[in-house]
């Protein structure tokens, strides 16, 4: 994926990230070695044309490990400049290794073929501190920094409340048939496709969505591949939440004390309750920056929360937006 301006290429963007687990007590992350380039560093790569920077991580993860991850916390990325002159942005986040249950999200991703010895001859687990000596790059040392820190204060596992404005719908002044069946455009039905690649990518196992037409079929194709049974919750639509808005918060709130990888599909009016109970999990070093202002999100539009903890303890540590790119 380029950044574009008149007509030239100005900004490049690659996507990775750093794996990490527990053994012993003991933090370790995973390393590759570039033949190539004779250095350690993150498994990363360009992003292709069309996809999104998350599915981007994940794929760039599995090509050059072997092993396949669920997104957790974005870390600090890189930027520098290129011999051409454009400039390189490498996005990146902490992975956990995926688990029996996430057979799910697993599921809907393509399969992929490892890099070629020529690219990449080593993955190795290190521990955190062996890591930091390895890297090649100083910079490289940012991202895992930020890991390290996020281990150090019982941030680091996470799971994700993710919340979906569903696509783009028929105008409302162009449909006689009730708010509840007014369906989604050619538009929106391609940003529902686009969003199956990313929702696979944060692991999501869990479904729940208003009952109306636009918000199940914005869902609904990541919930099919996926083989996830779509848990409809009427206090997410428009009509119960103006009536209610005190039950749709209770919605959010359940997922959020009880995190479990869920995503979350409603409308945009309901947002401004939704976000301000995002809100109330956040803390003043939580990660990223909620949306402050009406339409919150835009239309086939996601927000990540990362939850830490569960029940009273449990924290939004970080907290990131992501439109991908439709064919329309």
């Amino acid at each position: 994926m380029s950044e574009v301006s008149n007509g030239r290429p100005t900004a490049v963007h690659a996507a990775g990230a750093i794996p990490w687990r527990v053994r012993e007590e003991r933090l370790e992350v995973m390393l590759v070695h570039r033949p190539r380039y004779k250095d350690w560093s993150w498994p990363k790569g360009k992003v292709d044309p069309g996809e999104s920077l998350p599915a981007a991580a994940v794929r760039e993860v599995a090509e050059e490990t072997g092993l396949q991850v669920v997104l957790g916390i974005p870390l600090p990325g890189l930027r520098y400049a290129l011999s051409d002159g454009r400039v390189k942005q490498v996005h990146y986040w902490a992975a956990r290794p995926a688990e029996e249950a996430d057979a799910a999200p697993l599921s809907v991703r393509p399969p992929v073929e490892l890099a070629s010895p020529e690219e990449v001859d080593e993955a190795v687990w290190v521990g955190a501190a062996t890591a930091e000596e390895l890297l090649t790059r100083p910079a490289d040392r940012s991202p895992l920094a930020t890991l390290m820190a996020f281990w150090a204060r019982e941030r680091l596992a996470t799971r994700t409340v993710t919340v979906v404005r569903h696509g783009r719908a028929r105008r409302r002044s162009a449909w006689r048939r009730g708010e509840s069946s007014r369906p989604l455009t050619p538009k929106g039905a391609a940003q529902a496709v686009a969003l199956v690649p990313v929702l696979a990518a944060f692991g999501v196992r869990e479904v729940v969505t208003s009952p109306w037409k636009r918000c199940l079929d914005t869902i609904e194709p990541y919930a099919s591949k996926a083989g996830i049974t779509l848990v409809s919750q009427k206090a997410l639509t428009e009509a119960a939440h103006a009536e209610n808005p005190a039950a749709t918060s209770e919605v959010l709130g359940e997922l959020i004390v009880h995190p479990r990888d869920a995503a979350v599909s409603t409308h945009r009016p309901v947002l401004a309750d939704v976000v301000d109970t995002v809100g109330e999990a956040t803390r003043r070093w939580t990660v990223g920056t909620l949306p402050a202002k009406d339409p919150y999100l835009r239309t086939g539009e996601i927000l990540v929360a990362h939850v830490a903890g569960e029940g009273d303890k449990a924290r939004i540590v970080a907290v990131e937006r992501h439109r991908p790119p439709s064919t329309l």
